[in-house]
């Protein structure tokens, strides 16, 4: 949860590419790009199936007093494949992989915004 965390973090702080109007938290959850919202579960309907628990809360919060870890850390895009991380993924570089999701940052000098975030 954390690693999303940072995605969702990096793409509320990023001024570049796709995130030039996302602000807050709530702007990242539910932006819409291409036609269908960014992440799955606001889709599928099922993002607040349940209340927070405690846990969940703490990864928020540390999320939000910007941790970061690689391979997230400077991430805006993630996705889980059916099968190896391909080495970019829409031109974007890959930075790692966490359990079954691989991780993609900006290509250099196209978003400082998120490094200085």
């Amino acid at each position: 949860m954390l690693y999303v965390g940072n995605v969702i973090v990096n793409r509320a702080v990023a001024d570049c590419l796709d995130f030039q109007d996302v602000r807050t938290i709530n702007d990242v959850i539910y932006q819409v790009q291409g036609g269908n919202f960014s992440f799955e579960a606001v889709q599928k309907g099922n993002v607040f199936y349940q209340r927070a628990r405690e846990s969940e809360r703490r990864l928020a919060r540390q999320n939000l007093e910007y941790w970061r870890e690689h391979p997230a850390k400077f991430s805006l895009w993630y996705f889980n494949p059916f099968g190896p991380c391909p080495q970019t993924w829409y031109n974007q570089p890959f930075t790692g992989q966490f359990k079954q999701h691989c991780f993609y940052e900006p290509i250099a000098g196209t978003c400082e915004s998120v490094y200085n975030g």
